[in-house]
């Protein structure tokens, strides 16, 4: 994973935009901008927090103990293990993730193994690894952008 401890700088979240009507047989997933603005606002409170193995409290997260503690904070059960979250949602294609998104990345495993919480553009916030701290980095950079395996929109309240 990049060694970098530096956090790049990241523009705030754009203004909400009205959702689209959601088709009568369409699954209801799709987050409201004012939900997914509670997501990355409590996402982003978190940085700096240590990585801690199996960690899912501000003492410490590991990355899926991150997006359950910050989507439970929003008002959004998930489950705990980053292969679960990544049956959740709706699929989005990449570039065209929205705040909030689950972002996840194939790292250790093959499979979803790694997940961030989007936050606009590029711009994603994760727990990295046991060298690591919660932090923001971008979907750009080579690690990422090669592992990068699916985006997901989750319904919050």
């Amino acid at each position: 994973m990049p060694g970098s401890s530096k956090v790049p700088a990241v523009a705030p979240p754009v203004a909400p935009v009205a959702a689209a009507p959601r088709p009568a047989d369409a699954p209801d997933v799709a987050a409201t901008p004012m939900a997914a603005d509670r997501v990355v606002r409590a996402a982003l409170e978190l940085r700096g927090t240590p990585y801690r193995n199996g960690g899912s409290d501000p003492r410490g997260f590991d990355c899926s103990g991150f997006t359950q503690y910050v989507f439970n904070h929003a008002g959004t059960a998930l489950p705990r293990e980053t292969r679960e979250q990544f049956r959740l949602g709706t699929i989005v294609p990449a570039g065209q993730q929205r705040p909030g998104d689950l972002i996840f990345f194939s790292t250790t495993a093959p499979g979803a193994s790694h997940v961030g919480i989007a936050l606009g553009g590029d711009a994603f916030i994760h727990a990295p690894s046991s060298r690591g701290v919660v932090r923001v980095e971008s979907l750009t950079l080579p690690y990422w952008s090669q592992r990068l395996l699916g985006i997901r929109r989750v319904e919050t309240d």
